[in-house]
């Protein structure tokens, strides 16, 4: 940047800027010099009265005087050339620039050549890379597995842009701290935040442990720590870190202050972040997330029961014409696990897997049914405060997976007359995606036990499988049905899961919908509550939304910061600022008072 402000006002500006409150400095800034503010002081008098040419060279003289020296001989123009084309653009003068520069004879030859490098599109790539090394921007995560970042780039073309506009420095720092809330309606103002993401990120820790674990809020200091840090250090040029621990023993910073500092930033994480480079696009995409964003205060309002937005709900339910399926659960009458596992059967009628937990498992059991035509089953895995982080599963992040479920049935009447079900067209409202491989509920009835049906990062919460049977039963008095549930990825077995059959007609499909919204369009409108109506215009009113933002040209993406982004994993935005306390020493397991 050409543009030169004082160091207090960049100091107070980037205080105001974070919004951190940060009360008078505990120390007295007057006795620290790297505090003072700038001041223009009267070059000093000389002995040599010919030599200096600006005011700086004054005070250059004035040094070399004191100590008996003279200057150096001036360079001659080629070596002239050579050092301020090296300087401004990191790249030697050409045979032709040297030989036109030699021929110039003009006192003014020099500002001349200054002038064309500063306006050279490789100024801005050779200063740029001072500043990217202040941020220590890189197009990697780092860490153990330093993942590639795909879309760091558009940042690091914004700061060469920036430098070669010879931008003023005050819009420089603004856009680079809060563009997307000061300049929603310039590209440039979500691109800018790739400051804030530049440092390093510990991609396994963040993405795949679990939350609220000591390894995963251990992640999330550090990233805010980085964040932090790297703020004072670029645009208060002072150190922050020591902080951390304990009140900064060399520069003015109390540990609360760093903590309020940290809780600037607790809201936002390190993401593949949407922007468009065409204005009116950019207001529309930013006018429609402003709109989904809204909607969650239009709940509590109960705006969303207005009868305009009632009758939009309305004619989307007669569009998806959402038939539920009416499900039988099974009341079990026998069941076993292998291993020193035990079973034990709950009021609601499902199973909780207890006692030992060996690598692998198998569950059998067997149900009888009064129904006379059964056309699929659906196997629940469901949550238990009992179960590692509220299961499903028995690992210890919650997970499972069903490597095969397989059915056998025969009548009442003739349970000697047991016949395998043959099982198709599995499907499921969650399958996990990992390594480039599918755990989905297909691969349970695959006949491949290396495969299966998992559910993480979703774990916390039920999920379900449905499988239609490739034929329908047809017992006239009833059917004893045994079900085997096989278990062979090492550690990922069932924790608590109930069985159920239907008689509703195929296809039979996982619903589309989440729990709560299949639950509300099961109901009948004029028996449900206000609530549900409510809940359901919301999910209405998203769809729409999405469906508007997926017709819009696609986003260009900066490696960025955000507070709203698709999930990845157990990757999630979180919707409010997370709690951030000072920490006794800097131990993430001894938190004091809540920072501001």
């Amino acid at each position: 940047m050409r543009t030169v402000k004082s160091f207090s006002k960049i100091f107070w500006l980037t205080l105001l800027l974070l919004g951190a409150g940060i009360p008078p400095l505990t120390l007295k800034a007057e006795t620290i010099w790297s505090l003072q503010p700038l001041a223009q002081p009267s070059a000093p008098a000389t002995k040599n009265k010919s030599w200096a040419k600006t005011p700086i060279d004054r005070f250059v003289l004035a040094k070399l005087e004191e100590k008996g020296l003279k200057p150096s001989s001036p360079a001659d123009k080629s070596t002239l050339l050579r050092r301020v084309t090296l300087d401004l653009t990191g790249l030697p003068p050409s045979p032709r620039e040297l030989e036109a520069f030699l021929r110039d004879r003009s006192p003014h030859a020099y500002a001349e050549v200054v002038d064309r490098l500063l306006a050279s599109p490789r100024y801005g790539e050779r200063w740029a890379r001072h500043w990217l090394d202040v941020v220590h921007y890189a197009d990697t995560h780092g860490h153990s597995q330093d993942r590639l970042r795909t879309n760091a780039w558009p940042y690091r073309d914004y700061v060469v842009r920036s430098f070669n506009a010879d931008k003023p420095y005050a819009r420089f720092v603004e856009e680079q701290l809060a563009g997307d809330s000061l300049f929603p309606n310039d590209p440039d103002g979500i691109v800018a935040l790739g400051f804030i993401a530049a440092g390093p990120w510990d991609d396994s820790s963040q993405v795949y442990i679990t939350e609220n674990s000591f390894d995963k809020r251990t992640a999330q200091n550090l990233d805010r720590d980085d964040m932090v840090s790297t703020a004072i250090s670029t645009f208060v040029s002072t150190t922050v870190h020591c902080a951390r621990c304990h009140n900064h023993k060399f520069d003015p910073i109390p540990q609360k202050e760093y903590y309020n500092l940290q809780s600037v930033f607790s809201g936002i994480d390190r993401v593949d972040r949407p922007y468009d480079l065409d204005s009116k696009t950019n207001a529309l995409r930013q006018a429609l997330v402003k709109r989904k964003s809204a909607i969650e205060a239009d709940m509590k309002s109960k705006a969303l029961l207005a009868p305009d937005i009632q009758a939009v709900v309305a004619s989307w339910e007669k569009e998806v014409g959402y038939v539920p399926i009416d499900w039988t659960i099974l009341d079990p009458v026998s069941f076993k696990a292998e291993g020193g596992s035990t079973l034990t059967k709950q009021t609601d009628r499902s199973l909780l897997a207890g006692g030992a937990r060996p690598e692998t498992n198998t569950y059998t059991i067997t149900a009888q049914t009064d129904l006379k035509r059964i056309t699929g089953v659906r196997l629940e895995v469901l949550t238990d405060d009992g179960l590692p982080l509220h299961g499903p599963g028995r690992a210890d992040n919650g997970n499972l997976c069903v490597s095969e479920i397989s059915m056998r049935a025969a009548s009442k009447s003739k349970p000697e007359t047991a016949l395998p079900v043959a099982l198709t067209n599995a499907s499921a409202d969650f399958n996990e995606k990992f390594g480039g491989v599918d755990y989905d509920a297909p691969k349970a009835i695959d006949g491949d036990l290396k495969t299966g049906w998992s559910i993480y990062p979703e774990t916390g919460r039920a999920h379900f499988a449905i499988f239609e049977l490739q034929e329908n039963l047809a017992v006239d008095d009833g059917a004893i049905l045994t079900f085997v549930l096989d278990q062979k990825l090492k550690d990922h077995l069932i924790g608590k899961f109930r069985l159920s059959v239907t008689t509703s007609a195929r296809p039979l499909k996982a619903s589309p919908f989440a729990e709560n919204i299949a639950k509300i369009l099961a109901t009948k409108k004029e028996l449900r509550a206000e609530e549900q109506e409510i809940e359901l215009a919301a999910h209405v009113l998203r769809l729409r939304i999405d469906q508007q933002l997926a017709a819009l040209p696609p986003p260009q993406f900066v490696y960025a910061v955000a507070n709203d982004f698709e999930p990845r994993l157990i990757f999630k935005p979180v919707k409010l600022p997370r709690p951030i306390h000072v920490l006794k020493r800097g131990d993430i397991d001894r938190p004091g008072e809540e920072a501001a």
